[in-house]
This record gives structure tokens, sequence and C-alpha cells, in this order.
């Protein structure tokens, strides 16, 4: 059943809308971390871009490279109606591919990707990451080819990596020294067996790349506040994380038996132990659930929602 919450406001013009999604964006800025908790949002990841009638988020970090394409879509710019207006970019949302397929054009033509380049996951919530060369890429027709790959990796010039989000937590990866790239998918999952650990592990044996080179992005996901979880998520981190990193990823809750969980804490501690430098990992600071009208987000919308891509490639 459609939650009308979740649809979109009808515009009278692209200015209109332009002014919306402008308001939106300025409020993901307001956000403040809780006093005498670790805050990992120490700095401006992101920014709001448009092309054309398409906005889309740019990541400051990742500007000094120039062989870098890297973009993250939001709920505007495409085609799709209802809960999942308008750029929905999952298949698995009960809605015709023609659709998804336009919207991923769509966004691709607004970065500059051919969409027949794109290469997409298939996110199980695991920490399998495979390297690509071209044979797994869209081609005229948009539609997955890998099946149970939660993370990407390539040098491949023109290739574009493609992975889906909506709350989970989006890990973009560069070797300015080989010019490689990765995209992963971490959930709760994932993060809690260390995704991006196993995503920097595939790129020293894929790439030869050296984790101090590396720079990384933490990108829009859940929040600590927005995410709720019960003992039996808070163990599964135990297993592989220390007793001072869960004092800065597990928080207790207000109601028994309950915690609210850091992914983004987590996801910078398993890079740092990966051997990123600290200064070298960049946290957006952008939560899909306190803005579910921007963003897709599975937690504010009960899983009435759409999805949303980052977008990695290096350029030709």
């Amino acid at each position: 059943m459609e939650s009308d919450s979740m649809v979109l406001p009808a515009f009278s013009s692209f200015g209109e809308k332009r002014a919306y999604v402008e308001e939106l964006w300025s409020e993901t800025g307001r956000a403040q971390c809780p006093v005498g908790v670790v805050c990992y949002r120490r700095e401006e990841v992101c920014r709001l871009e448009w092309s054309g009638e398409v906005p889309l988020l740019r990541f400051a970090p990742l500007d000094g490279f120039s062989f870098i394409n890297a973009a993250f879509s939001t709920r505007f710019g495409g085609v799709s109606q209802g809960c999942l207006g308008e750029m929905n970019l999952g298949f698995s949302r009960g809605v015709s591919q023609d659709v998804v397929g336009e919207n991923f054009r769509i966004f691709c033509r607004a970065i500059g990707v051919d969409s027949g380049k794109l290469v997409l996951s298939d996110q199980v919530h695991d920490t399998r990451v495979k390297r690509v060369a071209g044979g797994e890429a869209c081609g005229e027709e948009i539609s997955k080819k890998l099946q149970g790959i939660d993370g990407l990796c390539t040098d491949v010039p023109g290739l574009c990596l493609a992975t889906s989000y909506a709350d989970c937590v989006p890990l973009l990866f560069v070797d300015p020294k080989h010019r490689a790239i990765a995209s992963s998918h971490a959930g709760w999952r994932g993060t809690s067996a260390k995704m991006g650990a196993r995503t920097v592990e595939e790129m020293v044996a894929c790439f030869g790349s050296r984790p101090e080179d590396l720079v990384a992005v933490i990108g829009p996901s859940i929040c600590r506040d927005c995410y709720e979880v019960d003992g039996e998520v808070v163990s599964a981190f135990e297993e592989n994380y220390g007793r001072e990193e869960m004092a800065e990823i597990a928080y207790p809750g207000q109601r028994p038996g309950k915690y609210q969980l850091d992914l983004w804490a987590a996801n910078f501690l398993a890079l740092k132990e990966a051997g990123i430098p600290p200064e070298r990992i960049h946290v957006s600071g952008i939560c899909t659930c306190c803005h579910p009208m921007l963003f897709y987000s599975h937690r504010a919308s009960r899983g009435n929602r759409g999805n949303l891509n980052a977008f990695l490639a290096v350029r030709e």
C-alpha cells in the first residue's frame, strides 16, 4: 500500500521543484553531533549540483583527482512516480524495468557516463568484492549481470561502478597511484563483517594498491540517532570489533534491550584498521533517514521506497 507521506509534491514548474530540492538540501547541513559522544562528521564532504534538471551529489575529497567521475543520486530528476518518484534506481521495487532503465540513462547522461558501460552490483549483505573488466557491463539493456556481489572494483577507463542503497552505507575508494577504484555496499551485516577492509584487501590483491595511498568516502546513509537495533545485531559487531571500538559504535537506546548503532563510526574504524590514514577517510554526515523526501530511506518509509545509487568511474 502506497504511503502518501513518501509521495513527492506536484510541481507547477522546474523552478518550483529546484527551490524545493535546494531547501531540502539546506536542511541536511543543520545536523548537530550529540554532546559527549565521538562524532565523525568533521568536514563538508558532499555538495549538491545540477546537471540540467537532474540534481546530484558530488564528493569534495575526490575533486582533486581529475581522472575520477563520482556522483550520488537523490529522489529527483527521473520518471518514476508515486512513493518511488522520481529517480528510483532499484529493479526489485515491483516496477517496470523500462522505467528503471530510463532513470539510469537519464542519470548517466547527467554525469557524462555511457550507460552501456555501467556495471551494477547485486546486494545480498555479504562481503564479496569482484574485479570487473568490461564483460559485466550492461550494454544496450540496463540490467544486472552479476549475482550476490556487494562490492566492485576496476581500473578500466570508462567503466562505471553503480552500487545501490536506501539507508545502507556507500563505501567509495580511489587509488590515485594505480588509477583504480572500488565501490561497496555495507549494511549492518556487511559493516559488522568489515566490508570496507575486505574491499581494501581486494584492491591490494588486484592492483597492488597500498592502503596508505587510498582515499575513502563514507557516503549518505542512516545515522546513529535513526538506527535502533537489538542486542543480536550488537553481538554480531562484538565478534569483530574490540571493546573500545564498541564504545563508539553502539550506544544504549531509549528502550530496554535496544541500542543506537553508528555505522559511520564502525566503517571509519574498520577502514583505519585496514591501513587507510584517518585523514584520508571522509564521512559525508548526511542521513538518508533524517531526510526521506530528498533520499530514499528503507526505515523512514517502512520499505515502501526506491533505491539510490553511487556512481564511480575512471574517466576515459
